[in-house]
């Protein structure tokens, strides 16, 4: 137990609290069980630990512990919780849950045995934490997820800019008030190119050169460990999703055809939509449907994207800018809208607005005459009228 809290006060010396992740004042922390997921990287752990310096004056009311740590394998959450809880402990703060089998169920007996214990867990895994949080758990937690950070918390973490969050109607009827302020103060094209490549983990700050390796091995991870261990495909499957990243990540994937991939892969179309249904739900891979399509594994997206442009430059060196644009758009806007695939235009959010997306000369004819539509170009810092600037929707979350 000793090793468990002197780890515990190590990281809490070590936590910085200077910049706190969006979703930080969204969560209601009073809730007793929260579960908080998000993707390998993106901050979970800095966000639990800001919380417990933000808020206990009294830190010891409050423990954080990884369930990966190696006291955990002679010792069970059910221990931890009955030290923490009879020594006056009110908060619990589990990492890596997903890193410790049967974590549900003992998770569910402390929620039950001791009410006046406060406990937040947090994995990213997401494809575990998805087959975990079912039964009797699904009805007695809160749920949160975290995303990479958009381009606005990018600007804040390099101390270029603090810019506030804009709500998307801001960006697409008052985007030229709110780029000429910004423009005035900041040089936002050459941040936004660094963004682009490799500023949507946070983690990029420790790796420097080392941060394409380390997305990597994320990958990797996924690929070959997490999908494998809530589906019951065979070391072929594993290496046809390698295969179908790279053929995603080398081309243009702007309308999908299932029957040119499931040539290439030389799998099924029920085996391809399975893997693209797992890589999404992993936070690789993004699916498009039509505008009142259906969701679901067996219906054919329109579009496949990667869930954010890092991912893409970490795959390939020769990303089509195209596709670049509207993982982008998609990664930001995807937050807090939904996102379907029109008729007419590239976008069309929340079943209202259209967004077609190119570059600086890009214009209005393929959405002429369309309500409520708007062109987002790239390589511009101000728009005018319904042309906007790509990275102001960098600023939406």
């Amino acid at each position: 137990m000793d090793r468990l809290f002197s780890t515990y006060g190590r990281l809490l010396a070590d936590t910085d609290l200077s910049f706190t992740r969006y979703l930080y004042e969204k969560i209601n922390w009073d809730n007793r069980l929260i579960v908080i997921k998000g993707a390998k990287g993106v901050g979970k752990t800095t966000m639990l630990l800001q919380h417990i310096l933000r808020t206990f004056k009294d830190k010891q009311k409050a423990l954080y512990a990884s369930l990966d740590h190696i006291w955990f394998a002679n010792h069970s959450v059910l221990d931890l919780a009955e030290y923490h809880y009879t020594h006056g402990g009110t908060h619990l703060f589990l990492d890596e849950v997903h890193k410790y089998k049967g974590w549900q169920q003992e998770i569910k007996n402390i929620y039950d045995a001791y009410p006046q214990l406060h406990v937040v867990v947090t994995g990213s895994s997401m494809l575990k934490l998805d087959e975990s949080l079912v039964g009797d758990l699904s009805r007695r937690y809160r749920q949160y997820t975290l995303e990479g950070l958009s381009f606005r918390e990018y600007l804040q973490l390099e101390q270029v800019a603090q810019l506030p969050v804009l709500s998307l109607e801001t960006v697409l009827h008052d985007h030229f008030i709110q780029a000429s302020q910004i423009t005035s103060k900041v040089k936002v094209l050459q941040h936004f190119e660094k963004y682009i490549e490799m500023g949507y983990y946070p983690f990029y700050r420790e790796e420097g050169d080392g941060f394409a390796d380390r997305l990597q091995q994320v990958i990797e991870t996924i690929v070959t460990s997490e999908i494998p261990s809530i589906s019951n495909i065979e070391y072929d499957s594993v290496y046809k999703a390698k295969q179908l990243l790279a053929v995603l990540a080398e081309t243009s994937p702007y309308t999908l055809n299932i029957s040119g991939l499931c040539n290439t892969l030389q799998a099924s179309r029920n085996n391809v939509l399975k893997l693209i249904d797992l890589l999404d739900r992993a936070a690789v891979v993004r699916r498009l449907y039509a505008v009142d399509n259906g969701m679901n594994i067996l219906t054919k997206p329109e579009k496949i994207l990667f869930c954010n442009t890092n991912l893409m430059y970490c795959l390939t060196p020769n990303v089509e800018d195209g596709t670049m644009r509207e993982t982008f758009v998609t990664s930001q806007v995807s937050v807090a809208h939904k996102l379907s695939m029109p008729n007419q235009g590239d976008f069309v959010v929340d079943g209202k607005w259209l967004l077609e997306v190119g570059g600086k000369s890009k214009g209005f004819k393929q959405i002429k005459g369309v309500e409520d539509s708007f062109v987002v170009s790239d390589d511009i810092e101000i728009g005018h009228a319904k042309k906007i600037p790509l990275w102001l929707f960098g600023l939406l979350y």
